[in-house]
């Protein structure tokens, strides 16, 4: 099959003022179009690697020809991280359920929550992405990657995560990353968090 890129699920400027129009258009049309393409040209000729699920090539990197290794981690990552990242946001979405259950349980409380995540988040050097996971105890844990690196490649389920490639937000932010991780937790989908959970977690 030929990967494509999905629908954002809303219009460009639906998150604003929190993130702007601008930058979701190019993130989603350009950047995430790309890493879709790369993928594609990358599977050329690998009918059995075609069919699968991108998440299964990222389950399952040590069994990926070597030559093509590097470009399905990076750009198999990148369409796999992105297709996460856009239904994780919507505007005005309160955190409740067993997601808050279980943040209050895990971290205390979600300020506590939310501190150390965007912590981690600020802590990634250059490019990657920071979770919320499922770890392989059943346990949530909040990590980083760099690049387009997955979790799913680590055995870990994502049920949340932030983009902070500068292309996320350099356009409304400059080098604020912490204002953008704030912008970011106005907008968070707690409701699509929830599936997620629910799915890591059978």
């Amino acid at each position: 099959m030929t990967y494509t890129l999905p629908e954002l699920g809303y219009e460009y400027d639906a998150l604003e003022p929190h993130l702007d129009k601008e930058t979701m258009e190019i993130h989603h049309s350009k950047h995430h179009q790309g890493y879709v393409d790369k993928l594609n040209a990358a599977l050329e000729g690998k009918a059995d690697l075609q069919d699968k699920d991108v998440d299964e090539l990222l389950k399952d990197l040590d069994n990926i020809p070597e030559e093509i290794r590097t470009a399905i981690r990076n750009a198999g990552g990148g369409h796999a991280n992105h297709t996460f990242f856009w239904p994780l946001m919507k505007k005005d979405v309160a955190c409740s359920g067993a997601i808050s259950e279980a943040i209050n349980a895990k971290f205390g409380s979600f300020d506590a929550f939310k501190e150390a995540f965007i912590k981690a988040a600020l802590g990634v050097f250059g490019s990657g992405w920071a979770w919320l996971v499922i770890n392989e105890n059943k346990e949530l844990e909040i990590m980083t990657t760099a690049n387009q690196d997955s979790p799913l490649s680590q055995g870990k389920m994502p049920v949340l995560g932030v983009d902070v490639w500068e292309h996320s937000y350099y356009k409304k932010f400059g080098p604020k990353r912490n204002e953008f991780l704030e912008a970011f937790f106005q907008v968070i989908d707690w409701d699509k968090v929830n599936e997620h959970l629910s799915k890591a977690n059978q």
